[in-house]
């Protein structure tokens, strides 16, 4: 799967609302909203791929229990 240009804005998915919502905590929305994902260097990307992997873990053990 390649890096998409941009986000499209007007038709957001739930995958893209979270990788936005994280990416505004971490401080990179201005620069995605300026040139999109490619902008983001591999360790930014990391970050955010880390950060969705922890919480999609995490509630996967909250709804087991």
């Amino acid at each position: 799967m390649g890096k998409k240009a941009k986000p499209d804005w007007d038709h957001l998915t739930q995958e893209d609302l979270k990788k936005l919502e994280i990416a505004e905590e971490l401080g990179l929305l201005d620069k995605i909203r300026e040139g999109g994902y490619r902008c983001l260097s591999a360790k930014e990307s990391g970050r955010i791929g880390g950060i969705i992997a922890s919480q999609k873990k995490k509630k996967s053990v909250e709804e087991q229990v």
